[in-house]
């Protein structure tokens, strides 16, 4: 068995060197079982050292000049060579104990996808709140977090990846179609919630109360046209760190 941790990358020069230590100190958990392990970082057209910091953790890096994160995600998956891909966002940190979960998973050899709840790096009330609200939902409708997907490669590579065509919440997109899947072949969508993945609150600091709640409105009154436009879904991509 061969795990492939992909990593989406956009200037995070920042945030970067930090979440590649976590995620390889992680994996013992893959290691341990007598699994190999490969990190995969595609560098999205970043203007900081992202790539060398990535190269200098011993990460296979690749590059997408399109800025999109599906891209990039779909770019670091077929570069990779395991049997399972694990996506994991630059910013965010899994555990030895959430991957060990992982793989219990993949073991039984009924689980085609799967994902996690999140827990912010620091305590934010607001936030906090809608974190909460994600998790219940995640778990009950099957909804996989962009920041923390593990797919069996085969499947993701028939259904084609991640669709390059929307600019955020392209994850809940993919979670559809792979729900498809699993019923045809008799598999499970799971979202494990033992050991949440610690991801970064930074667009709360970056990101003004009126900025974040502008996108919001838009992402309710005007979701598809919003999700499929760069310009829209800016606090992805507007390089602000």
């Amino acid at each position: 068995m061969k795990i492939s941790v992909v990593v989406p990358a956009f200037n995070e020069e920042k945030l970067l060197g930090q979440s590649l230590a976590q995620i390889q100190a992680a994996a013992t958990a893959f290691t341990a079982r007598g699994w190999r392990f490969e990190l995969v970082v595609c560098d999205n057209n970043s203007t900081d050292k992202t790539s060398e910091i990535a190269s200098a953790a011993g990460a296979k890096v690749v590059f997408e000049p399109f800025n999109q994160i599906g891209r990039a995600r779909n770019s670091g998956a077929a570069a990779a060579t395991g049997d399972w891909l694990v996506f994991v966002d630059a910013d965010s940190h899994p555990s030895a104990e959430l991957f060990a979960d992982v793989a219990a998973q993949i073991v039984t050899g009924k689980c085609l996808a799967g994902g996690s709840t999140v827990k912010l790096d620091r305590k934010l009330f607001v936030a906090g709140l809608v974190t909460e609200l994600w998790n219940r939902t995640s778990r009950w409708k099957k909804w996989l977090a962009g920041s923390f997907i593990f797919v069996e490669a085969e499947a993701f590579r028939k259904m084609g990846g991640f669709n390059p065509e929307i600019f955020a919440a392209e994850e809940l997109e993919l979670s559809q179609r792979l729900q498809k899947i699993a019923r045809e072949q008799k598999k499970k969508i799971v979202v494990l919630h033992r050991h949440p993945l610690v991801t970064s609150a930074r667009k709360m600091k970056l990101y003004t109360p009126r900025e974040l709640l502008s996108f919001f409105l838009r992402s309710i009154f005007s979701h598809r046209r919003t999700m499929r436009s760069r310009e829209a879904t800016y606090i992805w991509y507007d390089g602000r760190r």
